[in-house]
């Protein structure tokens, strides 16, 4: 995603509801945020899906990544042969 330019980036909302399929169509080719003002301040942000879908994501990954990290510091961990014992890929002796 690109630095937000006030100059094509910030919308007033009457401006968006009367132009919404360009600005919509914008959204989709770009991907770039658009902000919506109400009154001279910042009421919204809208994103293509594409690009919602991306912030989410890694949201959730740093998320994992920090439940990960406390329960390793908490001790909240596994040996590699606890995990193959638990799933049953235990190898027999001889194999």
């Amino acid at each position: 995603m690109r630095i937000l330019k006030v100059s094509e980036d910030v919308v007033p909302v009457g401006q968006f509801k009367a132009q919404a399929k360009k600005w919509l169509a914008r959204a989709a080719e770009t991907g770039q945020p658009l902000v919506i003002t109400q009154n001279g301040r910042p009421a919204a942000v809208m994103l293509s899906p594409s690009e919602y879908d991306r912030i989410t994501e890694r949201e959730r990954f740093l998320r994992s990544i920090e439940a990960g990290l406390a329960d390793a510091e908490a001790g909240r961990t596994h040996t590699t042969d606890e995990v193959r014992r638990q799933l049953g890929l235990v190898r027999k002796r001889g194999r």
